[in-house]
């Protein structure tokens, strides 16, 4: 599995002409919990935000995002039905995640993708706090069947308070 946090500030580059055209700023995620893009970062404060959808992007690698060319590059006013990872006022970042039964699981604070870079989420990692995270560090939940993003919280099903694990994380990262 991979943090979607890897992909923020990678270099965006074309392939017909090896340009850089900006850096990943944040994830746009559907509500089937799919990456369904990708916004570039701000080069101007008076320039538009732009986008690339996920299905218009060529690799997502260690290193670099590719696409063909700047023809996929969208306005960012076109993405109704997407939310972002990171910022906005539809951001999953800092959401709580609260079971149906009440139960406070953790924040959001990155979510997880397979290990090819696909576009389906698989789990949260999720965050109790400052305090919390140094003494116990952050968790994981997986991808329940069903997760509700609403107004305020990510709302799961009841069993997912029995799912949540400990997340360790090598010290390479």
């Amino acid at each position: 599995m991979r943090k979607a946090h890897d992909l923020i500030g990678l270099p965006v580059l074309t392939v017909d002409s090896g340009k850089q055209i900006g850096q990943v700023k944040d994830l746009m995620i559907d509500p089937e919990w799919n990456i369904c893009g990708i916004v570039l970062e701000v080069k101007h404060w008076f320039s538009t935000l732009r986008y690339i959808s996920w299905e218009e992007i060529l690799a997502a690698g260690e290193d670099a995002v590719t696409i063909p060319n700047n023809n996929v590059i969208h306005e960012f006013e076109h993405v109704e039905h997407c939310h972002a990872l990171l910022e906005g006022s539809r951001k999953l970042k800092g959401l709580p995640v609260i079971t149906v039964g009440g139960h406070k699981l953790g924040m959001v604070d990155d979510v997880y993708l397979d290990q090819n870079w696909g576009k389906q989420i698989v789990g949260y990692e999720l965050s109790e706090g400052f305090v919390s995270d140094l003494k116990e560090g952050h968790r994981w939940l997986p991808m329940p069947d069903s997760a509700i993003k609403g107004e305020d919280a990510i709302i799961v099903p009841v069993h997912c308070a029995q799912e949540v694990e400990e997340l360790f994380v090598s010290k390479e990262e």
